[in-house]
């Protein structure tokens, strides 16, 4: 498992924006084989897709050939509702670069028949030869899209009741009105990400320090779903310097010393 450590989320979001960048360019995608990207939503991938919106407008890189798929949405909440991940996604990305429409793939909360849509889903990331990278990010308590503590390591696309502490969490996003936080998601299973070839998480600011530990130093636990990423072979963790503040020191130092070994200006 490799680990980024950068000084803050907008350096994090740029290289993390130059790896994705890079990783589509070299795949040297076509209509016959598309690059599949997985997506997350929140706010640690913000700077991310801010930087790759910029590339595209700048003519640095195409997503004409690439097919992405998004990890989560709420159970019935309108596509146009400002806090629904449909209206995110947009927002923040899709508007603001090439991608044909019918490339996009979120699940859709409103489908009559939610586990046949789960179902569906799985089938459409194989059909579409599988995720090549999948980008993450994770919450204070270590989870994965909406696979909270508890979750099953080999769970895959499924319906989700959401524990309190994330409906709480979320409510700032609905005018502090829990009673508005859907009460139900879909969201890739653990598994479902863990079949990507790569997956790249990204981790920032003091309230993930946690969890970072957790994931990085701590054992493989269903309690903390994103430190399944230890066993990938390709796992990667894009972090902030705040977010690094519970590591051991000999910890940050491995890492950085791995990734800039002629950085001699650093201070541990």
């Amino acid at each position: 498992m490799r680990v980024i450590i950068k000084k803050d989320q907008n350096e994090v979001g740029l290289w993390t924006a130059s790896y994705i960048a890079d990783k589509i360019r070299r795949s040297d995608p076509t209509p016959n084989k598309p690059f599949v990207l997985g997506l997350p939503t929140g706010s640690s991938p913000i700077p991310v897709y801010r930087e790759l919106a910029r590339m595209c407008k700048a003519g640095e890189l195409s997503f004409k050939n690439v097919i992405t798929f998004n990890m989560d949405e709420y159970v019935g909440l309108d596509e146009n509702h400002t806090e629904s991940y449909h209206y995110f996604m947009f927002e923040n990305l899709f508007r603001h670069i090439d991608i044909p429409r019918e490339h996009i793939n979120i699940l859709n909360g409103n489908a009559p028949d939610l586990e046949a849509e789960c179902a569906d889903y799985e089938k459409r990331i194989v059909a579409a030869g599988g995720i090549d990278l999948f980008i993450g990010g994770i919450g204070p308590d270590g989870h994965i899209a909406f696979n909270e503590p508890g979750s099953s390591l080999t769970s895959r696309t499924r319906v989700k009741t959401l524990r309190y502490d994330t409906i709480l969490a979320n409510s700032r996003f609905f005018g502090g009105d829990m009673n508005k936080v859907p009460k139900l998601a879909l969201t890739v299973g653990v598994g479902t990400v863990m079949d990507a070839r790569e997956v790249l998480i990204i981790i920032t600011g003091f309230n993930k320090a946690r969890a970072l530990r957790e994931v990085v130093e701590g054992g493989v636990s269903h309690m903390w779903t994103a430190s399944i990423l230890q066993m990938h072979q390709r796992g990667i963790i894009a972090c902030d310097e705040p977010a690094t503040s519970e590591l051991h020191l000999d910890t940050v130092k491995y890492f950085m010393d791995i990734e800039n070994p002629d950085d001699k200006n650093r201070h541990f």
